[in-house]
């Protein structure tokens, strides 16, 4: 049991602390990122969150499912109601926390361009953490290594976000150094939720089905309500749409190479 817990904890601290510090790196190397590129890399790590959630949760969450209640349906029932309670749990944060969309639009009436760019950070740092508790929740469960590839995937699409945080500050005048140390910040979320979500997963293996589609759910929320919309909305949708396939391909193979 301890050492599920350490396991979820260490793995997405890498994901997350490391993942991240190591995208916001590349803002030593030049100053802003083009719309383009912003729009690029976003889709490519909502690809690979995809690909993540389909092979490294939902088919494990429903494999242990299946296991439990030795029948299709009520494992599919089991696992569904995990994904939309995750959804309407994630959901119920950005309806009463004040953040800012990736790319367009206000909340809770900030105008201003810095604070405009704090609340992305803030929408960055909360979404980080259902990706903490999915690395957290399949450590939890038996097959390690479908674990470490979510892990893999994770700390993968960290980087473009890790970036894209940093860029931002930058935009608004803030030191290289100043960017960097608060784009890694909004990584460390994960470890949190990685030791919450491998806590949970461990309590009881009745709930492992459940948790695993919480993670999903709460994942494919950030997806469609935060990722897909805000980069189809500047010209590049294009570019956005084949950049998430190419992400996804990329999860896609992590996870048939290394699981």
């Amino acid at each position: 049991m301890n050492q599920a817990i350490w396991a979820g904890l260490l793995a997405s601290f890498i994901a997350g602390g490391i993942g991240t510090a190591a995208g916001a790196g590349g803002v030593f190397l030049f100053r802003k990122l083009s719309v383009k590129l912003e729009d690029a890399l976003l889709s490519i790590a909502a690809g690979i969150m995809l690909a993540a959630t389909f092979f490294s949760l939902l088919l494990p969450a429903l494999e242990h499912a299946e296991a439990l209640t030795h029948a299709k349906l009520p494992a599919v029932l089991l696992v569904s109601t995990g994904i939309l309670l995750g959804a309407i749990g994630l959901w119920f944060l950005h309806q009463h926390l004040p953040h800012e969309h990736f790319i367009i639009g206000k909340d809770n009436q900030m105008s201003t361009k810095m604070r405009k760019i704090w609340l992305f950070v803030m929408a960055i740092t909360l979404h980080n953490f259902p990706e903490g508790m999915a690395v957290g929740v399949a450590f939890a469960g038996s097959d390690t290594s479908n674990a470490i590839t979510l892990a893999t995937g994770i700390g993968l699409q960290n980087l473009p976000e890790g970036l894209a945080v940093a860029a931002s500050l930058l935009a608004i005048n803030y030191s290289r150094r100043f960017a960097f140390i608060i784009a890694a910040l909004t990584g460390l979320v994960e470890p949190i939720g990685g030791l919450i979500g491998a806590a949970l997963g461990i309590i009881s293996v009745a709930m492992l089905p459940c948790m695993l589609g919480l993670a999903a759910g709460a994942m494919l929320f950030v997806i469609s309500h935060e990722i897909i919309p805000e980069t189809h909305r500047r010209g590049y949708e294009h570019l956005a749409t084949f950049s998430l396939i190419g992400g996804f391909v990329l999860m896609m193979l992590l996870d048939a190479t290394l699981s």
